[in-house]
């Protein structure tokens, strides 16, 4: 017994210590705890995935992580992201890097399309927690067998219906919209209501890409509400924005927001904290041009008379938005020809065609459209606006981004920044947003909009998604020059109780859950 005492005092380990009563301690840090309270001195103690105490002196643990230094805070919560490839790209390397324990995907309106098959590929293969939404597209694809500028019929209509209840069956979150994608744009508003109505039984949310993000944003607000009001459902606003040819009319934005509200609507929107958005280079073709797909696009763009109203209703656009030319949208990925990506359209053209005429920018726009598609990188929000639509109460953040595939095209930096962006510039440097409320908007407020139980606060019972950094250090690198940099500042980052980052380091394990919506009573 001498022995064996002296061994264990060797080790630092008392002869009559008791067992470990926890899986994971989270020690010496302050607990930002998600609820927009202000942060306190506490260890956070773990077992069996969730939190089981939170105090100091809790006892003894398999395995303690230290927080000295740090904020200790629920893990990120990113509602809007087109990562579907999580299968794909389990690690999710770029979310779990800047804090992000938990992911919404199929916005947009697209989405997969067999729901069980897909949570079955995510429970206990990816790093983080996955749920879905219907894509109204999708499903609109499916029954109607293409992108079509019509009405479904009665039988179409029923079938996208079964569609979206079969989704939310097993476990969808809620319906979404992309009503500037094809063949979301054909839809009327009574087809998004009787979808989202299906939706709603299900205690489902509608989010919702608008008709319109820039002149003719407050018709689409209306358009959003009107849905929510039809369909009895709640509203998530998508990535919350003024293009350029909307600029000047903030104020009337946060009075529709209000008077939604006031009027009885459960309406919240998210955004991402840069000034460039990015989508499909199609976005700048009229979208009468591209229905029924690639293949008729290309028969109308060997007609002249209809090339040339495409490149009319084309140099029209650009003036309502008072530019000029293509300048401001950036190739991110064209697999026709990758030497263009990083380079704006104006350059590309250049490099391509030898001028940056532009009836020659929209050539290369027309021949990137019809040989495989390209995605874009596009300026043109203010600033201002960002702050001040980021100040609202029920603004999320988001990055609409996907699991980026590390050194490969030029995408967008929001896939490898967005989070640590809005505590770096925002919270530390800029002010605009305290720490406690920040935190909030990335933890319970999502949580509780898209009904993701248990989650979005560190509170005893709750499933122990957490996520330790540094305030003074915590940044994003990635810039849209050179985009594939993670973020940095992160220590540790856990979920469901078991560690994927350590002391900055990846770890081995896959822990996240396929979070599966359920009304309440379920």
């Amino acid at each position: 017994m001498k022995a064996l005492a002296l061994a264990l005092a060797m080790l630092g380990i008392a002869s009559n210590q008791p067992p470990a009563s926890f899986d994971l301690i989270i020690k010496g840090g302050r607990v930002v705890d998600g609820t927009g309270n202000p942060g306190f001195f506490a260890d956070v103690a773990i077992r069996n995935g969730r939190v089981v105490a939170i105090g100091r002196n809790l006892g003894q643990a398999k395995k303690t992580l230290d927080a000295k230094g740090q904020i200790v805070a629920p893990g990120f919560i990113d509602v809007h992201t087109h990562a579907e490839n999580v299968t794909d790209l389990p690690n999710a390397e770029n979310y779990i890097r800047m804090g992000v324990t938990s992911i919404v995907v199929g916005n947009c309106g697209g989405s997969v399309r067999d729901v069980a098959e897909f949570y079955r590929k995510v429970d206990g293969k990816t790093k983080v927690n996955v749920t879905t939404l219907v894509g109204h597209n999708t499903v609109r694809e499916a029954a109607m067998g293409g992108s079509f500028d019509r009405k479904p019929t009665p039988a179409e209509l029923t079938k996208m219906q079964q569609m979206v209840e079969r989704g939310m069956k097993d476990g969808a979150c809620g319906l979404s919209t992309g009503l500037i994608y094809l063949p979301g744009t054909f839809a009327k508003t009574d087809e998004i209501v009787s979808l989202a109505k299906v939706a709603g039984q299900y205690d489902g949310i509608y989010a919702t890409h608008m008709r319109n993000e820039s002149d003719e944003v407050l018709k689409a607000l209306d358009e959003a509400f009107t849905v929510a009001k039809g369909a009895n459902v709640r509203c998530e606003v998508s990535h919350l924005k003024l293009g350029k040819a909307g600029w000047g009319q903030t104020d009337q934005v946060l009075e529709a927001l209000a008077n939604a509200r006031s009027q009885g609507l459960d309406v919240t929107q998210d955004q991402y904290v840069y000034t460039a958005s990015s989508t499909t280079m199609a976005q700048t073709i009229p979208s009468w041009a591209r229905e029924g797909g690639r293949a008729q696009f290309r028969k109308r763009l060997a007609d002249p008379a209809i090339k040339e109203k495409m490149i009319a209703e084309m140099k029209e656009n650009l003036r309502l938005r008072h530019d000029d030319d293509y300048s401001y949208a950036v190739v991110a990925s064209y697999k026709g020809d990758r030497s263009l990506n990083g380079l704006n359209v104006r350059q590309a053209t250049l490099k391509k065609k030898g001028t940056e005429d532009l009836d020659a920018q929209i050539e290369l726009l027309f021949e990137m459209e019809a040989n495989g598609g390209a995605s874009g990188v596009f300026f043109g929000m203010n600033e201002d606006d960002l702050k001040t639509f980021m100040s609202l109460p029920n603004t999320m953040f988001a990055a609409d981004g996907s699991c980026r595939d590390f050194g490969k095209d030029v995408p967008h930096p929001r896939s490898y920044g967005n989070n640590a962006r809005v505590l770096a510039r925002y919270v530390r440097e800029q002010g605009v947003l305290k720490l406690e409320d920040a935190v909030r908007k990335m933890t319970s407020l999502p949580a509780n909009t898209f009904r993701l139980r248990d989650r979005g606060q560190i509170r005893v019972g709750d499933w122990a998604d957490v996520v330790v950094f540094d305030p003074a250090r915590v940044k994003d690198t990635s810039t849209y020059e050179d985009p594939h940099h993670y973020a940095v500042g992160f220590k540790h980052v856990v979920v469901n109780g078991v560690p994927v980052i350590e002391n900055e380091k990846l770890t081995a394990d896959h822990p996240g859950k396929a979070l599966r919506h359920k009304k309440d009573g379920e």
